[in-house]
């Protein structure tokens, strides 16, 4: 079973991008971009000021409007949920 790993900084960078340090001291430069889909990620996508704005609560990225990412998922690597194809019911 992998670890829970939560963020312990976040540097933002310019065009989504950002410098995570997580709380093991791995440090990542990573590209938001693939996570930055749907609605309530509209905003931040668009304006980098607002992009900018990100904080960290309980070990994760978040916007004022409620947006977050899994730090799990920035950590391993994985795909992004709206990313995954949609299982079908058998």
């Amino acid at each position: 079973m992998k670890q829970l790993i939560r963020v312990q900084s976040v540097v933002p960078l310019e065009n989504h991008k950002v410098i995570i340090t997580f709380e093991d001291k791995t440090q990542k430069e990573l590209d938001l971009s693939p996570y930055l889909h749907g609605p309530i990620f509209e905003v931040i996508r668009k304006d980098n000021k607002v992009f900018q704005t990100m904080k960290i609560e309980d070990g994760t990225i978040v916007w004022e409007n409620g947006a977050d990412i899994d730090p799990d998922v920035l950590y391993y690597g994985l795909t992004p949920a709206w990313m995954e194809e949609p299982q079908i019911a058998k």
